[in-house]
């Protein structure tokens, strides 16, 4: 990944609340077919340190879990906010036009081997955890044991493990670092004009006491 020194986040603790915040990654391997991505949610485990371990499963059907090589790192990407930056919200463009439009983003790239686990108790406890991860903030939280235990069985059979001990994690926070405080004060104010969560999210990290 292309990271200029001003986009570059180094920070394990920022990447490891990208990747909480936004699980869905899409996962890259090395196929026997060539490059293959996938798009899975991964559970991070911050041990063991300093970059931690990815843990997920995918359907029995998937080849991914079968067709890997072994001997070369996958690539997780996870993508955080994002938003299109139009030259109109720079105070330059009424001085001399020398603007042009952008793209800022936040995204974590994460490397290492892909191990796989085709164990019913692996599994159940992967599980377990997954769902209480996403469920803890809903007001009536969803168990594993609600279901029928032969259901759960049946569907564990379905799904295989697998897990990423991280070799290596990098970030790259592309927020109009690069331009002055007034262009990035004036960015986060149109995009918050625009409204929405994801607008208000790129903002935040636009404005310069927010900067990476």
């Amino acid at each position: 990944m292309y990271t200029p020194k001003h986009f570059d986040e180094p920070r394990i603790d920022v990447l490891h609340a990208l990747i909480r915040e936004r699980p869905l990654s899409t996962l890259v391997t090395l196929t026997a077919r060539g490059l293959e991505a996938n798009h899975i949610p991964l559970l991070l485990d911050a041990q063991p340190g300093p970059f931690g371990t990815l843990r997920g499963h995918v359907a029995r059907g998937n080849p991914l879990w079968k067709d890997f090589n072994a001997g070369i790192d996958v690539l997780a990407v996870f993508t955080g906010p994002e938003a299109y930056i139009t030259p109109s919200w720079y105070p330059g463009k009424k001085v001399d036009g020398k603007v042009v439009p952008t793209w800022n983003y936040a995204v974590a790239h994460a490397k290492g081997t892909l191990h796989v686990h085709d164990d019913a108790a692996w599994l159940r406890a992967h599980l377990e955890q997954l769902v209480d991860f996403n469920e803890g903030r809903l007001p009536k939280p969803w168990k594993v044991g609600d279901a029928p235990e032969d259901f759960v069985a049946k569907m564990i059979g379905a799904i295989v493990g697998i897990e990423i001990p991280l070799r290596s994690l990098t970030g790259k926070w592309k927020m109009s670092q690069n331009r002055s405080d007034v262009d990035r004060n004036s960015v986060a104010a149109g995009l918050r004009v625009q409204g929405g969560d994801e607008k208000e999210q790129v903002a935040a990290l636009v404005e310069p006491k927010a900067a990476s």
